[in-house]
């Protein structure tokens, strides 16, 4: 039988999490599995030092990892109150470049993760890290596109 006793949950915080937790708390709680929530900063360092009058990016890349705790603080208080076993991780880079580092080191079983859905043009500029992880990732990957969900 398939063990899955890590789960990994890459997510943006934004509206769609609440449509694609349920998913995620079902195969941890079918699983008896933690879920380690994972939110990625981007980091602004990797379009290189701007200059924005009177603020470094420096500046602006702590504040979005200050505020990003802040916004996992009130999803676990808000959404994960019934659930014990998670773990929540905030990290500064490449989106899929974390998710497959935090993969491997935290020795993971599953990855659920939403999709955007971007198409054409958008997709080409942006990429697809959901792609990026699916393809490299050495565990099976669940990608839930929360437009697609009644």
């Amino acid at each position: 039988m398939i063990e899955i006793k890590k789960i990994l949950f890459p997510c943006e915080l934004t509206e769609n999490l609440s449509r694609i937790l349920p998913y995620v708390l079902s195969v941890s709680e079918k699983y008896n599995s933690k879920i380690y929530l994972l939110h990625v900063v981007e980091d602004l360092n990797k379009w290189g030092k701007l200059y924005i009058p009177h603020r470094s990016t420096d500046e602006f890349q702590k504040e979005a990892v200050e505020g990003a705790e802040k916004a996992m603080d009130k999803l676990c208080k808000e959404q994960l109150s019934d659930c014990t076993n998670f773990q929540r991780i905030v990290v500064s880079g490449d989106p899929a470049d974390e998710i497959l580092k935090t993969i491997e080191s935290e020795g993971m079983d599953l990855v659920i993760m939403g999709t955007h859905g971007r198409k054409g043009l958008e997709r080409t500029i942006f990429g697809s890290v959901v792609d990026n992880v699916v393809k490299n990732s050495p565990v099976p990957v669940l990608s839930v596109n929360p437009y697609k969900l009644k």
